[in-house]
């Protein structure tokens, strides 16, 4: 019985990021990377797997040493532990895949200050153990990723013609270039929110 109990938190913990609490399409955090960076499929991806390597590390660091940690200098220590993790993935992407690298530019330094990072830590991680607290930051981080993957893949869809950077549609096909400039971004997250919202309310009712 306390295993089935156990199965079901912990798959609780783990589901609630990617559906019922989304962090783009639900708590409405991390507007500027969710925006500014996915005018391509591509883009979306590597700002997603970057936010996923620093939540999960930093929310497991935290949850680790939550007892040790003061609270009167606890935001500050959050900060530093989630700057280590960026600069972590600065230089991996810079290293790995450098093209990408120039894409994201400043906005990969910016993980430092998203509301969707610090705020788990504050609001989770210090406050529970190292299992939930991964799961929690695995959720949050694919909730997180498929938004901003989402919205990628439509704009560079409409907006070049291309998913990936493959053609798709051809010479014929007249792009929508607002799609890749920032009003589009707008257009396509305020469809997807009514969307996901539309399907929210009726799975609750």
């Amino acid at each position: 019985m306390k295993s089935q109990e156990s199965i079901s938190k912990n798959s609780e913990e783990f589901l609630k990021g990617i559906w019922r609490e989304n962090p783009v399409f639900v708590a409405v955090l991390g507007m500027c990377p969710a925006l500014a960076v996915t005018n391509s499929a591509i883009n979306g991806l590597a700002m997603g797997l970057a936010t996923t390597f620093v939540l999960f590390f930093s929310s497991t660091l935290v949850s680790l040493f939550r007892s040790f940690i003061p609270k009167q200098v606890r935001i500050t220590t959050f900060i530093v532990i989630i700057a280590t993790f960026v600069t972590v993935v600065d230089m991996l992407l810079a290293a790995w895949v450098p093209d990408i690298h120039k894409e994201l530019g400043a906005f990969i330094a910016l993980i430092v200050v998203n509301c969707l990072i610090l705020g788990r830590q504050e609001a989770f991680s210090s406050k529970n153990p190292v299992g939930y607290s991964m799961l929690d930051a695995l959720g949050m981080s694919i909730g997180f990723t498929i938004a901003l993957l989402s919205i990628g893949v439509i704009r560079e869809i409409l907006g070049n013609g291309s998913l990936f950077n493959i053609d798709l549609f051809g010479q014929n096909f007249e792009p929508w270039i607002i799609m890749i400039l920032p009003p589009g971004g707008f257009l396509v997250l305020g469809f997807l929110l009514l969307c996901f919202n539309r399907v929210l309310n009726k799975k609750s009712s």
